[in-house]
């Protein structure tokens, strides 16, 4: 058997903008779910992907043996820095009706090598959200494509009240949506909730299984 989480107090949340720009519209979003965070008294953290250019996997598999993704970059720093917390928010703009190409890169390699490394426990019961931000459209489907990293990392994923979006050109323009910013704390309280029901848990002596070993099925003939 295995603990659902640590035992340190102080809950916190990494929360990660993987828009080109870093006090953008994803940002403000980003802010708005971690002001609620805090108000439920988790500490909160903020990570830039930043705007350089991202290599997409290679599928070289040199993770297995390193822990890491093999190309020593951004990635290798929320690799490093994940499993440390309780709880982890994915933003990204929407770019022609998905997760920007960075964001693509730099989640796929980040979930891959983290998968890889720790045969898939190293986010086990973190609990996780996807926040999106777009002029007009295409939100829905960036919050799919995000989720199905928390899918494949064993993550409780946490709703709010509408999808989890805002829009806007600009901050300043995101200012305005009231209903997105208040998604956005609907959000942040969730899963501030879902983060202290796991901890108490654990405290009262509720623990995981052993996870089976995992098998890998390829359907060819």
């Amino acid at each position: 058997m295995e603990p659902l989480l640590n035992d340190r107090q102080q809950l916190k949340v990494l929360l990660v903008n993987a828009g080109p720009h870093k006090a953008g519209c994803t940002n403000r979003a980003l802010e708005e779910v971690a002001c609620a965070l805090r108000e439920e008294g988790l500490a909160t953290e903020m990570f830039w992907v930043g705007n350089k250019p991202m290599a997409s996997c290679l599928a070289c598999r040199q993770c297995d043996k390193l822990g890491r993704c093999v190309m020593n970059d951004r990635v290798n720093d929320f690799v490093a820095l994940a499993p440390e917390f309780d709880g982890i928010v994915l933003g990204s703009p929407v770019h022609f009706g998905a997760a920007t190409g960075a964001a693509t890169a730099f989640y796929d390699r980040a979930f891959y090598a983290l998968l890889r490394s720790s045969a898939g426990n190293a986010l086990r019961m973190k609990v996780g959200a996807a926040v999106t931000s777009c002029r007009r459209a295409g939100n829905t489907t960036t919050i799919d494509q995000l989720n199905r990293y928390f899918q494949l990392m064993q993550m409780p994923i946490a709703t709010s009240s509408y999808w989890n979006i805002v829009h806007g050109a600009t901050p300043a323009d995101v200012e305005q949506d009231a209903e997105g910013l208040r998604t956005m704390r609907t959000l942040g309280h969730n899963m501030a909730f879902l983060i202290k029901a796991i901890h108490q848990a654990e405290q009262a002596g509720v623990q995981l299984a052993q996870p089976e070993p995992r098998v890998y099925t390829n359907f060819v003939r």
